[in-house]
């Protein structure tokens, strides 16, 4: 506990930023969700000849995953706050519609023909008679929105829109448990003043007069426009940096923003750990969601280009003309090759005496295989790999990229990829194997950036060039295990690899 708030105090502001971030976001789902789903219930229940098929299309929406969800939107809204709010809604959809349909059909329906034979329009008995009665049960509902849309705006982070949900996975991929489990507490104590505002107002619309109903309504706006003063933000021209969830690259993108910023006027704003890597990130920094990110080039030439077989570095002209057709450049490699590799557990290792890849492909049959989910759908990944060596394994799993090596040191998989420049490298459970037939191409690391924004920003491009190899793949698996094993912050040891270069002004 001492060390989750020594981590929170010595982070306050990163915290204080992501908490910012999960609010915004929040706070324009629950209003959307609000908005939308209270007017679906309305007119649900004026027209109750659709409410069953609209019930049933929000009840099938509901039942989609949230991860499957945000798949589905990507390629239509592209990665960022929009798709997490769209996705937050849609899922926040069911609780408001439900809500309000139920309070209006509980109305008392001699009280609506008693106002019906009054004179009373249809719209004065909706807002005068069904609204007011009925405002409990939305409100209700309207709580239920509010908790259930900041729990699940963590996934925000899984498609680069931030909230406290980088700190989660952050955490989870660095073996900082402490941040991890600050992100969570965050949340749910973000979750539990929220229920408790709306409990009060909700309390006070069950046990009051319809005077204090309207008291309630002006207490909500004046929440409602609080809030919005949060979305208020100065407007800056930004450079917008990308990474993917790995330990390297939020390193990487620590050391853009601090160096960016200090050699130019740029001001930088960095998305970690974009959730499913290049996959994600390309689409987006094409559409000009993002200005730059740190890629590599064998996932460049495999993955994004679609080309077949091994890349080698005399191809990267090549590889550089295909992406300047794609409005995108490769500028300042960073020195370091960041290839694949195979790992197994030393006990098996030494019973088999397993070397090299071709000596595994005898025991494959009797192991599980596991490694990142894109790894299993990329052109240079899982099939290619069992292909060339004659692997059949007993079993994959898929697992995030910070939890291999605590997979196979519980023995839950006995063989793994593994990255060059792990820090847990030095782990003694494991033995890397030999790649005897030179499967994995080079993955030589360095940034795509944007043509247009270079050619905006010349200023850019020598910056990025004063980092081109700077850094080897020894010097990359040591600031990796500094932040995996030894409790570091990327930010820390970026800044203090800046200045052993002599890059960073004091």
């Amino acid at each position: 506990m001492l060390e989750i708030v020594q981590l929170f105090i010595q982070r306050k502001e990163f915290f204080m930023n992501l908490l910012y971030q999960h609010l915004q976001i929040s706070f324009i789902s629950i209003v959307l969700a609000i908005l939308i789903g209270g007017l679906i219930g309305i007119f649900m229940s004026e027209y109750k000849k659709i409410s069953k098929p609209f019930m049933s299309i929000i009840n099938f929406v509901y039942t989609i995953p949230s991860i499957s969800m945000l798949g589905f939107l990507i390629p239509l809204s592209g990665v960022g706050n929009t798709t997490a709010i769209i996705a937050l809604v849609i899922y926040a959809l069911l609780p408001m519609v439900k809500n309000t349909y139920t309070g209006m059909e509980q109305v008392d329906k001699k009280m609506i023909e008693a106002a019906t034979g009054l004179g009373s329009t249809r719209f004065q008995v909706l807002w005068k008679i069904k609204f007011p009665l009925a405002l409990p049960v939305i409100m209700a509902g309207i709580r239920s929105v509010a908790i259930m849309t900041i729990a699940l705006a963590g996934i925000a982070s899984f498609i680069g829109a931030g909230g406290l949900g980088v700190a989660i996975y952050r955490g989870i991929t660095t073996n900082n448990t402490a941040m991890t489990l600050v992100g969570s507490l965050l949340i749910a104590l973000l979750a539990l003043i929220v229920d408790g505002l709306f409990a009060i107002i909700e309390k006070r619309i069950q046990y009051h007069s319809k005077k204090i109903n309207k008291k309630a309504i002006i207490l909500i706006v004046l929440i409602i426009s609080i809030f919005a003063g949060l979305l208020v933000k100065p407007q800056k021209e930004t450079i917008k940096i990308a990474t993917k969830p790995m330990t390297e690259q939020y390193i990487l993108g620590e050391m853009l923003d601090i160096y960016i910023e200090q050699e130019t006027y740029l001001n930088v704003e960095v998305t970690q750990g974009v959730g499913g890597g290049t996959s994600n990130i390309e689409p987006a920094i094409e559409k000009g969601e993002f200005d730059l990110y740190p890629e590599y080039t064998g996932t460049g030439w495999n993955a994004v280009l679609k080309k077949k077989g091994t890349y080698y570095e005399n191809q990267f002209d090549e590889l550089q003309k295909e992406y300047q057709k794609k409005n995108l450049q490769w500028c300042g490699m960073y020195g370091f090759n960041n290839t694949y590799g195979l790992a197994i557990r030393k006990e098996i290792a030494e019973k088999y005496n397993i070397k090299t890849y071709s000596d595994l492909s005898a025991i494959a049959s009797q192991l599980t295989f596991g490694a990142e989910y894109d790894f299993f759908e990329r052109e240079d990944g899982y099939d290619v790999l069992c292909k060339t060596y004659n692997y059949q394994f007993k079993a994959t799993m898929d697992m995030d990229i910070g939890l291999k090596y605590q997979a196979i040191n519980q023995g839950q998989v006995d063989v793994m990829t593994i990255f060059t420049t792990d820090g847990q490298l030095s782990n003694d459970q494991i033995v890397v194997l030999e790649d005897d037939q030179h499967f994995y191409p080079s993955y030589l690391c360095g940034n795509v950036v944007r043509s247009e924004v270079l050619k905006d920003h010349p200023e850019l491009k020598k910056v990025l060039n004063q980092l081109a190899y700077k850094i080897d793949d020894l010097q990359m698996a040591k600031m990796n295990d500094l932040v995996e094993s030894q409790g570091k912050e990327p930010r820390e040891v970026a800044r203090n690899y800046l200045k052993e270069i002599n890059l960073l002004k004091e």
